[in-house]
């Protein structure tokens, strides 16, 4: 079982940033071998993916939606990922969830955080 952490949500102002962190623990654990997530849901909608990154870091996907404004990045030292949000609009408030799952493709997350909340005012 993987253990999945997320922090960095807050409320915001139309226009601003927020980096957001996922955290993963494992009792014996190889991080660079999952490639993590995010994603976000709303209130009354479906959680939407967000951004993705490969296990060791080389590849990454975003939804059109935050293309130009969200970039993802891992640290492998220290187990992280990164979601810095730049340009927040009040489309992108919702629950931010962290997830991980065994190599790099059209497969299903395995792990899932809690989610952490971003709430952007306009």
């Amino acid at each position: 079982q993987v253990q999945l952490v997320e922090s960095g949500g807050g409320l915001v102002d139309a226009g601003g940033s927020l980096r957001l962190s996922c955290a993963a623990y494992r009792r014996t654990f190889s991080f660079s071998t999952y490639a993590m997530g995010w994603f976000r849901q709303a209130p009354g909608k479906e959680r939407e993916f967000v951004a993705a990154i490969s296990g060791s870091g080389g590849s990454t996907s975003l939804a059109d939606s935050v293309k130009g404004r969200f970039t993802i990045s891992r640290d492998n030292a220290k187990n992280t990922v990164v979601l810095q949000m730049n340009s927040l609009n009040p489309e992108d408030t919702a629950l931010y969830y962290c997830a991980a799952k065994r190599g790099w493709g059209p497969t299903e997350y395995d792990f899932w955080g809690q989610g952490t909340q971003v709430t952007v005012s306009s």
